[in-house]
């Protein structure tokens, strides 16, 4: 976590659960660095880097996605990766059904993450070492904006390939530069949201879609709550606007989206500022 860089503290907590590149050693690991890497949101917590500036906390996972999923329930469990059956109850997803559960099933389509079936006891500890800390830091994060300010807002930051998989609704279509979503005008107040499209058309003239191909994951379904002031949207970018897909480098318009985000940052501030109420006070629901 990495908490206001500011003394002029926000009520904004932006995360960023795919950003790390490191896949620990695991027993049995066959999928090539190069399938790993295409679920890495690779440079996501650098493009967002600036929020502590703007008096926001920024939370980075130090979990590789294939690892363990941050953004997906700790009840997602594909079962058949499992050498015993889970001694508990599960809702196993339909992303989970083709492997790309909680605990990946597949790197890529068709493309195996291991050579073994895994053990009910390191399923677990994944969940209680990396899943579980990784909500009660979000969670604290934003109890305390809550607390403070009476109400918060929270951006879950991801990348998106530029075209979308076999595995996608859009499968084989191009996609926007970016997507907002916010499970279907559910984890915020749907002004909320068209508010963050609208400055990425207007300002800069990006392509922005609405909930589509992403309805938004886990994250922001549990963190937003907007009857109790609590306003979660996840943010896709289309990773073709900043960096080469094949070789994971960034291409000359990275400073550029960089500089966009920033801008789009202390637009938010100024969002939440004509927001807030007086410190401390309650404000009954959304308008």
């Amino acid at each position: 976590m990495y908490p206001s860089a500011t003394d002029d503290a926000l009520p904004l907590v932006v995360d960023s659960p795919h950003s790390c590149r490191a896949m620990p050693p695991v027993i049995g690991c066959i999928a090539p660095e190069t399938a790993l890497m295409t679920g890495v949101d690779a440079y996501v917590d650098e493009l967002w880097s600036s929020v502590p500036y703007v008096g926001g906390e920024l939370l980075c996972a130090n979990f590789h996605r294939c690892f363990v999923d941050a953004n997906r329930s700790a009840l997602d469990i594909d079962q058949d990766m499992l050498e015993t059956p889970w001694p508990t109850l599960t809702q196993t997803s339909n992303e989970a059904r083709r492997g790309m559960g909680l605990i990946r099933r597949f790197a890529l389509p068709g493309v195996p993450m291991y050579d073994r079936k895994l053990t009910v006891r390191e399923v677990q500890h994944r969940i209680h070492a990396f899943h579980t800390p990784y909500y009660e830091r979000l969670n604290a994060a934003m109890d305390a904006a809550v607390a403070r300010f009476g109400q918060a807002w929270h951006i879950d930051c991801h990348s998106m390939k530029s075209v979308g998989n076999a595995m996608n609704a859009d499968a084989g279509q191009s996609r926007p530069d970016l997507v907002i979503s916010d499970a279907e005008g559910t984890s915020c107040d749907p002004a909320f949201t068209q508010w963050v499209a609208d400055v990425w058309q207007a300002k800069w003239g990006y392509q922005v879609a609405v909930n589509h191909p992403y309805k938004g994951g886990e994250i922001i379904r549990r963190v937003g709550k907007p009857l109790q002031n609590r306003h979660s949207v996840q943010i896709e970018i289309n990773r073709g606007i900043y960096m080469n897909e094949a070789t994971f480098e960034k291409t000359a318009n990275f400073d550029r989206l960089a500089s966009h985000i920033d801008v789009f940052l202390h637009e938010l501030r100024d969002y939440i500022h004509s927001r807030l109420q007086p410190e401390g006070a309650q404000v009954p629901g959304y308008r």
